[in-house]
């Protein structure tokens, strides 16, 4: 009887063993498969990044249409957002990968200090963007006066250096964090969290991401009432202008009106319906105007999108002393934040015909030898507009129909950013 309740046992034992051994053979696989699944996903995010920033940055360089004051801004960005992949995302990857940090204390100071300012800098950046957006098209006026070549230098240096005023005096000098924290790291070289102190969380996020997001809002909502606006008052004037031109035609309006009165409306109707070359450059320009304001505010939307669950984690676990989150959902926000830095070219290409052409050709000319020697197509397109000229004063044959064409070609084309 002892011989069989032995033998059970030990059966029973050895089918626990083997149910035990079957489930962490299943856990192990499982954590290989997440982890794979991770190592492709962040591998893609940065390598999409490096590559698209420097598509931007390339392709800016090598075509004169590109290089207007805006784009001074933009490629700024993109220098700023590979940077962003090459130094932040890289060490937050192998950090993940390894489960543990494997580099070090110091260096540990140095990805914090280097996330910090080149995700600040990419965040400073896109304002700086609605700033310029704001004046060439709520006030146009003011815009050569204000948008000089040295106000775009003064404000690229205020985004680059504003940003080392909470990376790295804070971070290598311990302000950012607490002396517990401080003494916790150095007993666990390989553990490397971000945990600050409230008032480097209040500081830092309002440097960061509260006060640039709050101006981008304001500016973005001024331009798109100023666009909105100026859209409906080019249809109404339009409108109005057929009517009349209608009623004159019929008879109806015109003849009982005295002979100045008479004069002036069909000088008016002439000029609403007649497009010389000068209110043609300028309805061209306003069409570009907007669609640039509408890819920025998709930027900007974007930037949102990514950057307010990381930001709003940041702050709330910062206030809160007792809050706990878990390591898959830190690593979840930090790796949507990352992501806006992919996401600007991505939305360049898509919604910008001059930046979808040009980085066409990079690509082209990338492996292609011959397209080397010719110029691109839109140096081409920069080389051809100029040699036609008009005169005010007299209408040639074929103006209309070539500035119809010119304006259909325009509005295809949208504006550089």
């Amino acid at each position: 009887m002892d011989n069989n309740l032995l033998r059970l046992n030990e059966t029973d034992a050895i089918l626990l063993n083997s149910s035990a051994y079957g489930t962490e053979e299943e856990q192990e696989w499982t954590d290989i498969f997440f982890l794979i699944i991770k190592i492709i996903l962040m591998s893609t995010i940065i390598i999409s990044a490096i590559l698209g920033n420097l598509l931007v940055i390339v392709s800016v360089m090598r075509h004169k249409k590109l290089r207007i004051i805006t784009n001074y801004f933009v490629v700024s960005l993109a220098l700023a957002d590979m940077l962003v992949a090459m130094v932040a995302m890289t060490f937050n990857f192998l950090n993940q990968v390894y489960g543990k940090w494997v580099f070090g204390y110091f260096m540990c100071d140095f990805w914090n200090s280097m996330d910090v300012y080149f995700s600040t800098a990419s965040i400073l950046h896109l304002c700086c963007i609605s700033v310029d957006r704001y004046y060439a098209i709520v006030k146009p006026l003011r815009y050569p006066i204000n948008m000089t070549k040295r106000v775009v230098a003064i404000m690229l240096v205020c985004t680059w250096v504003c940003p080392a005023v909470i990376s790295f005096v804070p971070i290598f000098k311990g302000w950012y964090t607490t002396q517990g924290h401080q003494e916790f790291r150095k007993q666990h070289p390989d553990i490397c969290d971000f945990r600050v102190n409230k008032p480097y969380a209040v500081i830092s996020s309002s440097i960061s991401f509260w006060i640039p997001c709050t101006i981008m809002v304001f500016t973005y909502l001024a331009i798109f009432r100023e666009a909105n606006r100026q859209e409906k008052e080019l249809y109404n004037r339009h409108g109005n202008a057929l009517l009349l031109h209608q009623n004159n035609t019929n008879g109806d309006m015109l003849s009982n009106s005295g002979g100045s009165s008479k004069n002036l409306t069909l000088h008016e109707v002439n000029q609403d319906l007649h497009h010389t070359p000068t209110k043609e450059r300028n309805l061209m320009k306003l069409k570009r105007e907007h669609k640039a304001a509408r890819t920025l505010g998709i930027i900007m939307g974007a930037f949102i999108l990514c950057w307010l669950p990381f930001f709003l984690w940041y702050v709330i676990t910062s206030l809160c002393d007792w809050c706990e989150t878990p390591e898959i959902v830190i690593a979840i926000v930090f790796w949507i934040g990352y992501f806006n830095s992919s996401l600007n070219p991505l939305i360049y290409a898509y919604f910008n015909r001059d930046f979808r052409e040009a980085f066409k050709n990079t690509l082209k000319c990338a492996f292609c030898s011959y397209c080397r020697r010719r110029p691109s197509d839109l140096e081409a397109l920069d080389i051809r507009r100029p040699s036609l000229r008009y005169d005010d004063r007299t209408r040639s044959v074929y103006s209309e129909t070539y500035l119809k064409n010119i304006d259909r070609r325009c509005s295809e084309y949208g504006s550089s950013l």
